[in-house]
């Protein structure tokens, strides 16, 4: 069976290095990008099974890249987990419109991170069948 694969995007790096190392060590084919725009490019071009985002980036902001992501026919249905400001959060009506699958609030456990994930992708597999 082929490695998930999954792409991280935040502007701060020491968390794509703590949650690609997470990941990698896990098993997981790892995608970094530093901004929404990045992001919105290599999703396209690498169809990754998962998209972990920061919510606050540059240029273009993580609630942003899931909008344009879902009006794509080849991305509409990747799953996202947001990272957000502890102060920052996101209405259920917004998070059910964008069909975010989870958010988690920084500082966050990188283990806590990797069960959702894992959680996340199974839940994906499982709609499928």
């Amino acid at each position: 069976m082929s490695k998930s694969k999954v792409l991280v995007v935040d502007d701060e790096i020491h968390i794509l290095h703590v949650v690609a190392i997470k990941l990698r060590n896990n098993d997981f084919e790892v995608l970094i990008a530093e901004d929404g725009a990045e992001a919105l490019e290599l999703a396209f071009k690498e169809k990754p099974d998962i998209i972990i985002a920061d919510i606050q980036m540059p240029i273009m902001s993580g609630l942003e890249l899931v909008a344009k992501l879902r009006e794509n026919e080849h991305t509409k249905n990747i799953p996202v987990l947001l990272l957000t400001a502890r102060n920052f959060s996101i209405e259920d009506k917004q998070k059910q419109e964008l069909k975010i699958s989870e958010c988690l609030s920084k500082p966050f456990s990188p283990r806590e991170l990797l069960r959702m994930v894992k959680d996340i992708l199974h839940q994906q597999v499982a709609t499928q069948v």
